[in-house]
Parts: structure tokens; C-alpha cells; sequence
């Protein structure tokens, strides 16, 4: 396999560290509020290559973190007159809750910032004691950029002395230079803190996904994605921060998705085209989001708009039909030898599998892996026919659930199922919620005919089969 490493500026063939293995880190969302479309972007790129890295007979381990304490959570937290924690406890529960709708599997490992602090602790004292870090009065512990400088921008080609020329630094700044960035921060009246060798604080931004990639990954692990947004200073200061304190290479392969805009315009509050995935999934289907998001190359711009969404969905809905054609047709097969047209037909099935792997194989390109799926499609509507030999059926649901599976796409009937209950289940409650009882009793009644008994509780409704 190829990937394109933002590092080298160029293709590499994937070789893991240890065999049979791959270690990857992504950075997780900073969980102050729902997640944004944009963010849907990387979850549903890295969750798809970890699918294939395993189709390929990988045993992966895949830590995505969460940013659980920030200047944002701390602000909303204090709006809300709620704990910082108790706010990242909500956008968590948000988080697995429009993630599993996308598609996005659980990360092997999904670390809390929080929970972490001893590990942050002791990276910023090994930088201390290297000599890259250094205290100030007020509690903080900054990065000293100057002392790095010979590998400081390495990973986005930005030259030390253009960005100190473009960058501002205030005259009661108590940084060497503006382009030190904070491992610690202390403590601010009204802000939750950890005790520390530098008083009481936490820990800065970047400084987390070192302590919590190396802590699960090791020192040197194979793959680090994450957004284009994120190259500069983020990604860019972890590898500072990291090899400064170990002396050893950081991630091995750096990847980064495109941008996402909206209706051709980037996408910003003040231009009132700023989406969470809460507020797209009561417009769309968001298994057609992930369709749309898998539709073209990851590194690619990509442009959300309704009818990008809704030639997704029509894409989907071609494969919902195939898959229902393909089952009807396995039910009347026949238990007999094939004839030319279904040895042709399992030959192309076999083909198609090796096109997907080839696209795949090419920087995860999912716009022509999907194009092999359809390929196969086409064959089979051709080549099967009512009381076709079963080998020849089962060649293409073979073919067709070992492609799509790697994609996330076309849930398996009873998950389909399950899904319908889901959301039935939760339109009752916001009925009921509105006092709306004749809309409440109306979904009660159709979960019975599905199937399922609705109890309502003090705790909230119980859903059990009949």
C-alpha cells in the first residue's frame, strides 16, 4: 500500500514498524459542543483506513483522543454553571452517539486529556531536562522554539524566521519568543487545575496527543492523521515537543484529509453555513453522509451541498437495491454447476475485489474503490438471473460485503433494523417531550407491529422485543 506522507511530500509504500501491525493516532474532537461536518471528515477517512488495514489481515491499534479541558470548555462550562467535566461527559455521549450513525467504529483506545495529566507531567520534565522548556512566574511552561530551530517546521515547510516576522508579541509577554507555545498554563481564578512541579494549572493543547499516542502507540509509531488544518501549529509542535523529548522519530507516516467547504464558501458561523453533524442528521441520512464523504480521494477539497448528498444518497440506495436483489436471487438458487455466463460472472467478481484493493492500495482512494463496487453491480445484473447456480451468487455477496464492509457502507439487515428502531424510538421521546401524545402513540403502535414493546419509565423508555 501508498500513502501520501505529508512529511516527504510524496508516496511511501506503507511499511509497519513491527509486522503485522499498525499503530496510528488521530486527534480526536475538542468536546465543548456537537461535532461539525468538518470534523466528520477525518473520523470517517481514518475509521475507513483502519477497516481496510484490517481487511488486509493488520492488527491495528487505533487511539483517537478527546480534548477534555481547553479555554472553550471552560468558558461554556462556566455559562452553563456546570463542571468542565460534566460538559465533556455530554459531548462524549454526543460523540459515540452521531459517530456510530456515520458508520465511525470505536477507537481501540479513546484517551481523556483529563485523565492523563501524570504522563503530560512527566514529558514536559523531560523537555525541561533537555533543555527545551522552561518555567515562567505565573505557573506556565512554554516550549523554547529557539532552541529546536534547526527541525522546527519540518512537517509544514514553514521557515522559523518568516513565521517570527509575521508573528506578534505583546510587550508584557512573558515568552522568549512569540513562537513559543504553552506545555503548561497555571491556574486562573475560576479554571479547574492539577497539581504540578510548576504550581497549580494544565496542560496546554498540544502537549496531550504526544503524552496520550506515546503512552499507548510508544515513542515511535507508524501513522498520525488528522485534518489539513491541523498541520500548522499543532502537529508541527508535536513533533517538536515529542522528538525533543525522546531523541527518537515520532510518527513514521503523517496523513492529512482536505478541506471541506460549503456550497463552494468555507464554512464559518459569521456566514451562517456552520453545520454540526446533530443538525445534518435531521435533514439526511448520515450513512449518505459518509457515502458522500467517501466520494472522493481523502486529500482532495471536497464540497458539501444538497445535491452532493443527494447524489450520494441515489449511490446508496443503488447499493440498498443490489444487495436485496442479490439476497431474493440466493433464495431461488440452484444447487448446480455454472454455466459459462456465471463463470464469467465469478471470474469479474474476483476482479472487481482486486480492482477495490488496488484503488485502496493507491492512498486510500475511495472515489474508484467505490467505482469497483458499482462494477460489479453492473456485472451482476447482467450475469444473474432467477434460478442462477447458488456458487455464482455467493461469489458476488462475497465480493459485494467484503467491499462495502471495508467502506462502512450498506448495514447488514438486522443492523438496518436496529437503526429504524433507533430512531423511532428516539422521534417518541422528543414527541413526548412536546406533549405531542397522539404523534407518541402513533410511533408506539408502529414499534409493536415491528415488533417491540415501548415502557415508559421514570428513567426514560425501555424498548424490549415482543
Amino acid at each position: 500500500m501508498k500513502i501520501f506522507n505529508t512529511m516527504t511530500r510524496k508516496k511511501e509504500e506503507f511499511v509497519p514498524l513491527e509486522p503485522g501491525k499498525v499503530k496510528m493516532y488521530v486527534c480526536g474532537p475538542t468536546v465543548y459542543n456537537y461535532f461539525h461536518i468538518g470534523n466528520a471528515r477525518p473520523f470517517v477517512v481514518f475509521d475507513t483506513l483502519r477497516r481496510y488495514f484490517e481487511h488486509r489481515g493488520y492488527e491495528v491499534t487505533f487511539v483517537q483522543n478527546f480534548t477534555d479541558i481547553d479555554d472553550k470548555m471552560i468558558r461554556r462550562a462556566n455559562e452553563e454553571g456546570i463542571t468542565v467535566k460534566e460538559l465533556a461527559d455530554r459531548f462524549i455521549a454526543a460523540y459515540f452517539e452521531d459517530a456510530k450513525l456515520l458508520g465511525v467504529r470505536p477507537a481501540t483506545v479513546h484517551p481523556r486529556a483529563t485523565e492523563h495529566i501524570p504522563e503530560i507531567i512527566a514529558l514536559i520534565e523531560r523537555l525541561e531536562k533537555n533543555g527545551l522548556a522552561y518555567p515562567v512566574a505565573n505557573g506556565d511552561v512554554y516550549f523554547d522554539v529557539q532552541k529546536y530551530r534547526s527541525h522546527y517546521g519540518k512537517l509544514s515547510g514553514q521557515n522559523l524566521d518568516d513565521l517570527e516576522s509575521g508573528a506578534r508579541i505583546e510587550v508584557d509577554d512573558i515568552k522568549h519568543d512569540p513562537m513559543d507555545f504553552a506545555l503548561w498554563k497555571g491556574q486562573k481564578t475560576g479554571e479547574p487545575a492539577w497539581k504540578s512541579p510548576w504550581g497549580m494549572g494544565r496542560p496546554g493543547w498540544h502537549i496531550e496527543c504526544s503524552a496520550m499516542s506515546m503512552k499507548y502507540l510508544g515513542e515511535t509509531f507508524d501513522i498520525h492523521g488528522g485534518g489539513q488544518d491541523l498541520i500548522f501549529p499543532h502537529h508541527e509542535n508535536e513533533i517538536a515537543q515529542s522528538e525533543g523529548a525522546t531523541c527518537k522519530p515520532f510518527a513514521r507516516y503523517w496523513m492529512h484529509n482536505g478541506f471541506l467547504n460549503i456550497d463552494n464558501q468555507k464554512m464559518s458561523k459569521s456566514l451562517g453555513n456552520f453545520f454540526t453533524v446533530r443538525d445534518i442528521r435531521e435533514k439526511y441520512d448520515l450513512e449518505a453522509v459518509r457515502m458522500f464523504l467517501l466520494s472522493a480521494q481523502y486529500r482532495s477539497p471536497l464540497n458539501f451541498s444538497q445535491e452532493q448528498i443527494a447524489q450520494a444518497k441515489a449511490a446508496l440506495d443503488r447499493m440498498y437495491t443490489a444487495r436485496d436483489n442479490f439476497d431474493f436471487l440466493e433464495e431461488g438458487a440452484q444447487e448446480r454447476a455454472l454455466n459459462a455466463e456465471e463463470t464469467q460472472l465469478v471470474a469479474d467478481a474476483k476482479a472487481c475485489v482486486e480492482k477495490f484493493d488496488a484503488a485502496m492500495d493507491d492512498d486510500l482512494n475511495t472515489a474508484d474503490a467505490i467505482g469497483a463496487i458499482f462494477e460489479l453491480i453492473k456485472h451482476a445484473n447482467v450475469a444473474l438471473k432467477p434460478g442462477c447456480a447458488k456458487d455464482a451468487v455467493d461469489a458476488v455477496i462475497a465480493a459485494f460485503k467484503e467491499m462495502t464492509g471495508v467502506l462502512g457502507l450498506v448495514k447488514p439487515k438486522e443492523e438496518e433494523k436496529n437503526a429504524e428502531v433507533d430512531a423511532l424510538v428516539e422521534a417518541r421521546a422528543q414527541a413526548r417531550k412536546e406533549k405531542n401524545w397522539k404523534e407518541s402513540d402513533r410511533i408506539r403502535d408502529q414499534l409493536k407491529e415491528m415488533g417491540y414493546i415501548v415502557e415508559d419509565t421514570a428513567q426514560g423508555q425501555k424498548v424490549r422485543k415482543a
